[in-house]
């Protein structure tokens, strides 16, 4: 979905990204940071290469938020080493997206970052 502007959930995702990404280049070949956003849902994920072939960089989600428009909330997701998105409790839901980042940068349970 191509805006012509960007919204202001979308721009609080950046704020919050962009101080996770290396300001050393090299740093941010081997480990950067980087997200999606279509309007409900939102993913943040690391940028790494792979392991057998270095020339090519994989997206790995670790952060998933969800926008019910229905019940005006947004959900928090963290995914498990099975690859499958898991509800993060006990703070999973709210109605402001600067509750859910705070969530996230807190990392209570070490879910997003270990």
């Amino acid at each position: 979905m191509t805006k012509a502007t960007i919204d202001i959930n979308e721009s609080k995702i950046k704020q919050y990204v962009e101080p996770l990404r290396s300001e050393n280049q090299e740093i941010r070949t081997q480990l950067d940071f980087g997200y999606s956003y279509d309007g409900k849902i939102v993913e943040i994920y690391e940028i790494r290469p792979l392991w057998n072939n270095p020339a090519e960089t994989q997206n790995i989600p670790f952060v998933k938020i969800r926008f019910y428009k229905s019940k005006q909330l947004w959900n928090l997701y963290w995914m498990r080493a099975s690859g499958k998105w898991e509800l993060y409790k006990p703070f999973s839901k709210s109605t402001c997206i600067d509750k859910i980042i705070g969530v996230i940068r807190e990392d209570k349970h070490g879910c997003f970052f270990g």
